[in-house]
């Protein structure tokens, strides 16, 4: 079988220091708070060029802490992609805030700045920039927009941690540094995964930074003093030494999940059925996903297709949340969602991880090659 991901080549690379790492937490009995989580948010911190570094549990607390830091309150709308995972949405909603649903290019698979502009209201509180399958909103229309309002931006940048927006005068910036908070998971499938979960919250206001720290960790500035109602969340620290020994090879592995990807462009590119993933000029692709558009009559026969010969194929994702049960009826949205209802229809993410080998794209190319010629 030919997964989707397979993690063990990470593992190999950096064995001999990832296992004495952990020897030594082992030794000293350091599961929380080891020194190894300071370490951890510094190094994070200077990689990205941003000034604060805050770890958490996993993603999804990264995006309920971000709303909880900005004063999210009852009835507070905060705009978000109608097709994207449901985290964003889920952090909203059990804030007691109202999820906004915006359209998305149908390219990119970004959200729509049109379907955004169009949803502002004087409720707005925020817009979360989910930067979908490794390629980044346009963060500099969206900063742009926002420019003199009091709309805070969050950027859920989960699947393109290391990819760099294309800001005003050719200023190179990594997503989840630009807006007013940036969010990241750790998910082992991510570009930057742990052995577990884990999560992080990035920002340049030290007000935020700090209120995001306390309520990480049940609203404590101090211990004992209980400044705000928080939550427990907190990286372990098995996990904040698997990521920095996987930290300095991250540009690498990116760089690789790249190559991988236009590999899988120039063959696929030559067969007409399918749509090759479009690359944007405001921002790099890392390529979390490679995720194909055929037509929507097509995607599960192909998909069917693949998985009896082997191989694994994604759909990210089945439906739009503006439909899922859970939030149909409590939400806004734009009027017309078509592209994200269409994309749920006709996406088809293939396998593609660091170290995929050449000969293994082109089998999986073959048979897509094969199953468009009968």
């Amino acid at each position: 079988m030919i997964k989707m991901v397979d993690l063990y080549p990470q593992y190999a690379e950096i064995r001999a220091e990832l296992d004495n790492s952990i020897r030594k937490i082992v030794h000293d009995s350091a599961y929380i708070k080891g020194e190894e989580i300071g370490e951890l948010e510094k190094n994070l911190a200077n990689r990205l060029n941003v000034k604060h570094c805050v770890t958490c549990a996993n993603g999804t607390d990264a995006i309920t802490l971000s709303l909880m830091a900005i004063g999210l309150e009852r009835g507070d709308e905060v705009i978000l992609p109608a097709f994207s995972f449901a985290a964003p949405a889920e952090a909203v909603i059990l804030l007691g805030g109202k999820p906004v649903f915006a359209e998305v290019d149908s390219s990119t698979f970004n959200i729509d700045l049109k379907s955004v502009e169009r949803l502002i209201t004087p409720r707005t509180k925020a817009i979360i920039a989910v930067h979908l399958f490794g390629q980044p909103c346009d963060m500099n229309a969206l900063m742009s927009m926002v420019r003199h309002s009091d709309i805070k931006v969050i950027e859920d940048n989960a699947q393109s941690l290391g990819s760099i927006c294309i800001m005003d005068g050719n200023k190179r910036q990594y997503a989840g540094t630009i807006g007013d908070i940036g969010c990241t998971s750790f998910f082992p499938t991510k570009p930057l995964g742990a052995f577990g979960d884990g999560g992080a919250v990035f920002t340049a206001d030290d007000d935020l930074a700090e209120r995001i720290r306390a309520l990480a960790s049940h609203g404590q500035r101090y211990r004992y003093t209980h400044t705000y109602v928080g939550i427990n969340s907190r990286i372990d620290t098995v996990q904040a030494a698997v990521l920095l020994a996987k930290l300095p090879l991250l540009s690498h592995w990116n760089t690789m999940r790249i190559e991988a990807a236009d590999r899988y462009s120039e063959s696929l590119a030559y067969i007409p059925e399918v749509k090759i993933p479009k690359k944007s000029l405001f921002a790099t692709h890392i390529f979390h996903q490679y995720t194909i558009k055929v037509s929507a009559d097509m995607r599960d026969p192909l998909r069917v297709f693949l998985n009896k010969a082997g191989i694994q194929t994604m759909v990210y994702y089945p439906t739009a949340l503006h439909l899922q049960p859970a939030y149909r009826n409590i939400c806004g949205r734009d009027a017309d969602l078509s592209v994200s209802e269409n994309l749920c229809d006709s996406v088809l993410s293939l396998p593609i991880y660091s170290h995929i080998s050449g000969d293994t794209q082109n089998n999986i190319y073959s048979h897509i090659k094969n199953f468009f010629k009968k």
